[in-house]
């Protein structure tokens, strides 16, 4: 058995810039009929396929940039000291619906099998506004092994701003936000919008972030997000401390300070970026797999030694490009809390890779069963159709296989447009979200959980 089959790793990172200059840092299952058509993900991807090129794991090698810590303590100082996370909740003004509640389009985008136990969609405009998009979840399972931040049980989501969206002006394409949700009451979730931001340099202002929050992560008192649109265009990861939330004072569409007032485009709360992983080798490049990856999504495996960040690439499903995925270990060094492990020049290195090909990944879980050697690693496919079920495989170094849809005997089984993937050890969950908003006969959105051992069940 290899290093990576016995979760033996290093890893390398990648902070914001250190200056953090002005610009921006960047169910019940619908009783759907899957038709041979729907088919797309049904061919068995085989094993993965380990990544041992030492020249092939160099190109998924990050830099840390952390931000100058008196600039972010001016920051805080003149917006009024920190929140917390729990202040957030307490004013969470958005309720979202029971599974009872959700309409036939939204359910259409639950997974046929297995069945998800619990659904919710979102509030008003939320739901169907073609403006902002969900692309990734995260919950306080990930942030705290007893599954709880405080005395409060949270889910992230994070939205990003469409680039096609009308009323955009060129500075708002790309904005990225979370929903900070209050999961405590499982039959009363509520949400409240965070701004993400990016302090300037000398800590008096902040911007925007521009991100597609493909993934993201909140593990101890940190999140760390995919960057997408960063602040260069070398940026993979952005870095936010939890313990940094910020109140802003001022309404209106603008985004930083206004002599003495607050500005986050109408948002009551920010949450300001202190550092950023880049890949220092230049920017990402999405064509093919032989250069450094575009991040796509990320996840949390607890059961790596340490504790570790799971990474893949998107490619077309209609390409033939084998995606990477991969992971980075946690740092267990005092005082860096929820940061990377790396070298003492901020070099983070990845020694478990593997090729999938598995198609249109949209997120990606580790998992490793109790008494197993190796990780089982879940794939979620993600056709191009707009009314088609995706396809969740399991992989490891020896087989592939994928939950079935009953008796049928396709594997397009999985929910539609789901996107990044988490999974909440305490409660044994896997929990995902779809990101696209009814548009005629379309599906649309909803946040839901598949009980893992469920997935297993139906894969075996």
């Amino acid at each position: 058995m290899s290093q990576r089959g016995r979760h033996r790793r290093r890893k390398k990172g990648r902070v914001l810039r250190a200056t953090l200059s002005g610009a921006a840092l960047a169910l019940t299952a619908a009783a759907t009929i899957i038709s041979t058509s729907q088919a797309a993900g049904s061919d068995n991807p085989g094993p993965l396929t380990p990544v041992t090129s030492s020249a092939e794991i160099g190109r998924l090698q990050l830099r840390e940039n952390l931000a100058d810590g008196t600039a972010l303590d001016r920051l805080t100082g003149a917006m009024g000291g920190p929140v917390g996370v729990d202040t957030v909740l307490d004013g969470a003004d958005h309720p979202m619906r029971n599974r009872a509640d959700c309409d036939a389009g939204e359910s259409a985008a639950l997974p046929v099998e297995p069945a998800a136990t619990r659904a919710y969609c979102w509030d008003g405009g939320d739901a169907t506004t073609q403006e902002w998009r969900p692309q990734s979840v995260t919950t306080s399972g990930d942030a705290d092994r007893d599954g709880r931040w405080g005395d409060d049980r949270v889910i992230l989501a994070g939205w990003t701003r469409a680039a096609s969206a009308a009323d955009a002006s060129a500075g708002e394409e790309g904005l990225a936000r979370v929903a900070f949700i209050d999961a405590s009451d499982p039959d009363a979730l509520r949400y409240r919008w965070v701004l993400l931001v990016a302090p300037t340099a000398d800590g008096e202002d902040f911007a925007p972030v521009h991100s597609r929050l493909g993934g993201m992560v909140w593990y101890q008192d940190k999140l760390i997000t995919t960057a997408g649109d960063g602040t260069g265009p070398d940026d993979a990861l952005l870095v936010f401390d939890m313990n940094r939330i910020l109140r802003a004072d001022a309404g209106g569409a603008g985004v930083g300070r206004s002599g003495d007032h607050w500005s986050a485009d109408g948002h009551r709360y920010v949450l300001p970026a202190v550092g950023s992983y880049d890949l220092p080798g230049g920017t990402c490049r999405a064509r093919d797999n032989d250069a450094r990856p575009c991040f796509a999504s990320l996840s949390l495996d607890r059961t790596s030694t340490p504790d570790s960040l799971v990474a893949n690439e998107w490619f077309s499903p209609g390409g033939g490009e084998h995606a990477r995925i991969w992971r980075y270990d946690y740092s267990t060094a005092g005082g860096r809390t929820g940061l990377l492990a790396g070298t003492a020049r901020g070099v983070v290195n990845a020694d478990e890779a593997y090729e999938t090909e598995a198609v249109g990944l949209q997120g990606v879980l580790s998992h490793r069963p109790d008494g197993a050697d190796a990780a089982d690693w879940y794939t979620g496919h993600t056709p191009g159709g707009s009314d088609r079920n995706g396809t969740l495989w399991r992989q490891n170094e020896s087989t592939a296989k994928a939950a079935r849809c009953g008796s049928d005997p396709t594997y397009a089984c999985w929910g539609r447009h789901t996107e990044s993937l988490s999974y909440w050890q305490e409660t044994g969950e896997l929990w995902t979200l779809s990101g696209r908003a009814a548009r005629g006969d379309d599906t649309g959105r909803v946040l839901y959980a598949v009980p893992l051992a469920d997935v297993d069940g139906s894969v075996e």
